[in-house]
């Protein structure tokens, strides 16, 4: 939400007086909500009402301090502004004691009303989004733990919804910290196996001299020290999924095996001669594209061709900004509740530090930043403009901004040319332009 059409409810008894108002509100691009007494404005304005409200305090019936108190009870965060005279001025000034925004003292300039709207609306718009955040925050994206708003997200999710009920198994590519684990135990509980062992074991944890017996099993006095029997990951996943992590790491001799199993559906414990059937859906992660044979390495061609069914490539945080802000709320409100703290709000200089920082560690480290906030540990940081030396001369700066606005822009409205357009009030061509220029695409949006 922006300044631009944010609703301002106007409340007072002189018409004139209204009507003069409301046409400085409309100039300045607000959508005034003219309201002829406190009463009418109680029935015209609820606790989701997303503006600011400016009210006289001299009315018949119910004055503007009244209103005040009642609008506060409804919404304690509400802006509300009152217009006094110069004999109410010891009363406005203790009405904000009480938690009035501002006063305004009669007669006054167009400009002094906009001043003191402006910095209303931009608390305003602060409430709201924090809000919407926590909301969003706790509905978990309509119910999946894989939390975003961005296109990208949205087709995550529904690619794991179409593809959890298939008997397919499934790579995962993705850089640390993505979310992987999450996506792998989310295939599991969508589908027909929910019910079913869901068996995890990271290849890149174990030794090498240990991992074959992990995976496959033993039998008693397989080797020295093997004292008794031991069923191994895949066979105890038999009937559900086996969720194998950090795949590159697994040694090229347990690779063949593995593929064995995959084509076969079956596994030889050591020490056994014979082969016992299992039945088992397999996800892979690995935090390399395994399609380039440079990052590929020693990992076996033939095993990635086997594995390369369905392949879901989760999007690093810098792919995906504008969920940064979603995501951390969700993280500072379940860390403020596990440190039985009060959750801060998002600030702009923490909303700004959120946007610029390039996230290496994508959500495990959003995660552990969300914890520090919580505790009040994280240092407080104004919000700052880079200078040269650190982000390049004035033509990048702004080209960094340009785009940041432009991707705001489109993600709010989700999209929608038009309403872009309007928003920033520029010619269609020099619109698109922009967004040629910067490599975004509308339909990214939506």
């Amino acid at each position: 939400m922006t300044n631009e059409r944010l609703p301002v409810a106007f409340v007072d008894d002189d018409e004139t007086l209204r009507a003069a108002n409301v046409q400085t509100l409309e100039l300045a691009g607000y959508e005034p909500l003219p309201l002829p007494s406190a009463e009418a404005a109680l029935d015209a304005l609820d606790a989701g009402f997303e503006g600011v409200v400016v009210t006289d305090l001299r009315m018949p019936g119910m004055n503007g301090l009244t209103l005040h108190r009642e609008l506060k009870r409804r919404d304690p965060d509400l802006p509300v502004i009152l217009v006094t005279g110069h004999g109410d001025i010891e009363t406005a000034v203790a009405a904000l004691q009480e938690g009035v925004y501002d006063f305004i003292a009669k007669p006054y300039a167009g400009e002094r009303l906009l001043l003191s709207v402006g910095r209303a609306a931009e608390k305003r718009r602060l409430v709201m989004e924090n809000r919407r955040l926590r909301e969003a925050a706790e509905r978990g994206s309509g119910g999946t733990p894989l939390l975003g708003d961005t296109a990208v997200m949205e087709r995550l999710r529904e690619t794991i919804r179409q593809i959890a009920g298939a008997e397919v198994d499934v790579l995962i590519e993705g850089e640390t910290g993505t979310g992987k684990e999450v996506v792998a135990q989310l295939i599991h509980d969508l589908s027909p196996r929910a019910a079913k062992p869901y068996v995890v074991l990271n290849c890149g944890a174990l030794p090498e001299s240990t991992m074959e017996s992990e995976l496959f099993g033993h039998e008693r006095g397989a080797f020295t020290g093997a004292d008794r029997k031991r069923i191994g990951r895949i066979e105890h996943a038999d009937g559900g999924t086996l969720f194998l992590d950090e795949l590159e790491s697994m040694p090229p001799a347990l690779q063949v095996k593995l593929l064995r199993v995959l084509e076969a559906r079956e596994v030889a414990p050591l020490g056994l001669n014979e082969t016992r059937n299992v039945d088992l859906r397999v996800v892979a992660a690995v935090k390399v594209d395994l399609s380039d044979p440079a990052q590929r390495g020693d990992f076996r061609e033939d095993l990635y061709y086997r594995l390369n069914v369905v392949t879901l490539r989760i999007p690093s945080l810098r792919e995906r900004r504008d969920d940064i802000p979603l995501l951390f709320m969700h993280f500072l409100s379940r860390a403020a509740t596990r440190f039985r703290r009060e959750a801060p709000p998002l600030t702009p200089a923490l909303r700004d530090r959120l946007m610029r920082h390039d996230w290496p560690g994508n959500v495990r480290e959003l995660v552990h930043f969300a914890e520090r906030v919580a505790l009040g540990i994280e240092p407080r940081e104004e919000v700052r403009i880079e200078s040269a030396a650190e982000g390049g001369g004035l033509a990048e700066q702004v080209a960094r901004y340009e785009a940041g606005v432009l991707r705001e822009t489109l993600a709010r409205h989700r999209g929608d040319v038009q309403a872009a357009v309007d928003e920033l009030k520029l010619p269609r061509k020099t619109f698109y332009d922009k967004l040629q220029r910067h490599g975004l695409a509308p339909k990214d949006f939506r």
